[in-house]
């Protein structure tokens, strides 16, 4: 039988956990000082890294404003039921009344053919024509507002044909359809970013992999020796990881300034062109929570890019 393993006191685990974080304090500084030695290089890895991800980023953010600018527009898309004329108010009221009801319709307005006629009467200045007819030829009107879900998922021409079938309705006019249209686009614009950030996504991850990889070359002869030396393959990888890390990071803050910097610059022709139709709408930008996202993705980017290069390079060339 082996021998039982011995347990760590609690002073061998505050040992080991302080030279844990000493191990990797040094190799954090240790790759800051190899950035600080190179800043021409340093700096042109990470714009490059902060444009490839504030392309994905801005355009997010331009998506953001868009869904911004249009919530409001939903609204005016609304479904006009006129009602066959043989209803009385009674029977009218009741259909609006089950439609209240039905998941996909957010409100129902009711105006009675009576209230049509009112209506009618002041708009058009026809009112002593009007007063010549026997009877009101106006139908009873509901006015159906579906929600944004039935608008957006594509499911207003299927509203709208239901709405249609039902037995008191003559008629059915789905106004505004090119709120659906807007929404198809916008769903396209949606898949079509997440098709960037993928794609710029990879093209960082290569990035940081062939930066990691021409350091790994230029310090074969220091990995050799302090493998030989015993040096472990965590001890190796470290400084490398850090690197990426820092570079994905900070080219993800450069990719912050970029993005807010932009809106800065646009935000006044923005702001006095919504002014022009009675609007107060301002461009929104990524804000602090926003940053420590888009800064995280860019760290986590780089550490991944940075551990494929070392492990693929050092096992490809012998070295672990």
């Amino acid at each position: 039988m082996g021998q039982p393993t011995r347990r760590r006191s609690p002073i061998e685990w505050r040992r080991a956990v302080r030279a844990w974080f000493l191990q990797h304090a040094q190799a954090c500084v240790f790759s800051v000082g190899q950035l600080v030695r190179n800043p021409i290089g340093s700096l042109l890895t990470i714009a490059v890294i902060g444009i490839s991800l504030a392309l994905p980023a801005g355009f997010y953010l331009l998506l953001v404003n868009a869904q911004r600018v249009t919530s409001g527009w939903g609204g005016s898309a609304q479904i006009t039921l006129f009602l066959k004329l043989e209803l009385d108010d009674f029977q009218a009221q009741a259909v609006a009344d089950r439609l209240r009801d039905h998941p996909q319709i957010d409100a129902v307005s009711y105006v009675s053919r009576a209230q049509g006629l009112a209506e009618y009467r002041e708009m058009s200045g026809f009112g002593d024509a009007l007063d010549t007819l026997e009877e009101n030829p106006l139908p009873a009107v509901i006015l159906v507002q579906p929600n944004l879900e039935a608008l957006s998922g594509g499911q207003g021409d299927r509203l709208l044909a239901a709405l249609r079938a039902i037995p008191e309705v003559d008629t059915a006019q789905f106004d505004r359809q090119w709120v659906q249209r807007l929404f198809a686009i916008m769903e396209i614009l949606k898949r079509a970013a997440v098709i960037m950030a993928i794609l710029l996504a990879l093209a960082v991850l290569l990035i940081i992999g062939n930066t990691i990889r021409l350091a790994i070359f230029n310090r074969r002869a220091e990995i050799e020796i302090n493998l030989l030396f015993g040096a472990t393959h965590a001890f190796v990888r470290r400084p490398f990881l850090y690197s990426g890390f820092i570079h994905g990071a900070a080219g993800a803050l450069l990719a912050w300034l970029l993005i807010n910097g932009s809106i800065r610059l646009l935000s006044g022709p923005v702001f006095r062109l919504s002014e022009l139709y009675s609007s107060r709408f301002a461009l929104a930008g990524l804000d602090f929570g926003a940053a420590g996202y888009l800064i995280g993705i860019g760290g986590l980017l780089g550490l991944a890019g940075s551990w494929i290069a070392v492990q693929r390079h050092l096992r490809d060339s012998g070295l672990v």
